[in-house]
């Protein structure tokens, strides 16, 4: 038993009831060349000092991107965060045809550091109010 969880049995099925929130994205955020607007691929994970992209295709490593994320706003819209970047490596994914990519951030807005602030409180664990 994990500390923290309460397992209860129901005609042989065990089910855990949920004690930490759960986190939905209605949506992956795409990232495109900033220039052309060709979409590279989706966001896999972002940091202050990087991010990685998960694409279709293989990302040449060695060079510089123009990045942009298109976030979309409460009250409808969208942000452009214009990054660049360095693509440090790239490896295929998990999922056949897909393949991850890691970015070294070179320039990047304020903006892209309060996105990634905003993600990490989004998707820190909170737990759920007992009384609920």
């Amino acid at each position: 038993c994990l500390p923290g969880l309460r397992y209860r049995t129901v005609h042989t099925t065990m089910f855990v009831e949920r004690r930490i929130e759960r986190h939905q994205l209605p949506c992956a955020l795409r990232v495109f060349n900033r220039f052309t607007g060709q979409e590279i691929g989706y966001l896999g994970n972002a940091s202050e000092d990087g991010l990685m992209i998960i694409s279709h295709l293989p990302v040449l490593v060695g060079p510089d991107f123009e990045l942009q994320l298109r976030v979309p706003l409460a009250g409808g819209g969208l942000q452009f965060i214009n990054l660049t970047a360095s693509c440090l490596w790239c490896r295929e994914d998990e999922n056949p045809g897909h393949f991850d990519a890691g970015f070294m951030l070179l320039q990047a807005p304020d903006e892209y550091d309060a996105f990634v602030r905003s993600l990490r409180e989004f998707f820190s664990f909170h737990s759920l109010n007992a009384s609920a």
